[in-house]
């Protein structure tokens, strides 16, 4: 009796059977592209985001949130591109050490390619950090220009959530709150601090 309720956990439910067709045919490689993809974009999106609205909530002149803005969007895709391209790089090496004590040559199994991430994150980061810059440098003044920014960055944080999601196989809701949460947030205390220096200075 005691068997039953392992014997029932591992039986395949409608939900995992169709998580399992979702990922037929997809390689590490393409996982890896999108892992990298979808984490760079929410970063961009968010790092962008919180720059702009710090630096609009301290001054309305929109050239130094142009320059503010274009700066965090070089330096961030950069800073993303190296950080990916070190972090796949020792993943890699740990698959090639595994490799080896089970009597395999690199040929033979199917390693992830640091390149491929940096690459991957360098491009989604600079697509969603151009998300909010687009709409900061809109036309519309004041508040407005914050608040306008603010909801396209809930909206691009919505789809993100879902997106990583939808091919983790992770819950919809939760995946989704913790963008919107964490971004959110973000972008409020940003935002205060450029308030309090915009006082200030």
């Amino acid at each position: 009796m005691s068997s039953l309720p392992d014997i029932a956990a591992d039986l395949p439910t409608p939900a995992t059977e169709a998580a399992d067709e979702d990922f037929v045919g997809v390689s590490a490689t393409h996982l890896n592209w999108l892992r990298a993809g979808v984490l760079g974009a929410n970063d961009g999106i968010v790092s962008i985001a919180a720059t702009v609205l710090g630096v609009a909530a301290a001054s309305t002149d929109i050239k130094p949130i142009l320059i503010a803005g274009i700066a965090a969007l070089v330096a961030g895709a950069l800073s993303m591109a190296v950080g990916e391209y070190v972090s796949v790089s020792s993943q890699r090496d740990a698959e090639m050490v595994t490799a080896r004590l089970r009597g395999l040559s690199h040929h033979e199994v199917e390693l992830t390619n640091p390149w491929h991430a940096a690459v991957a994150s360098l491009m989604a980061f600079f697509v969603g950090g151009v998300i909010p810059m687009l709409v900061v440098i809109g036309p519309w003044g004041g508040l407005m220009r914050s608040a306008a920014t603010f909801g396209a960055v809930l909206v691009a944080l919505v789809l993100t959530g879902w997106i990583s999601a939808r091919f983790s196989g992770a819950a919809v809701r939760r995946a989704v709150a913790r963008n919107v949460i964490g971004g959110s947030l973000a972008m409020l205390v940003t935002f205060g601090i450029g308030s309090l220096v915009g006082l200030v200075v």
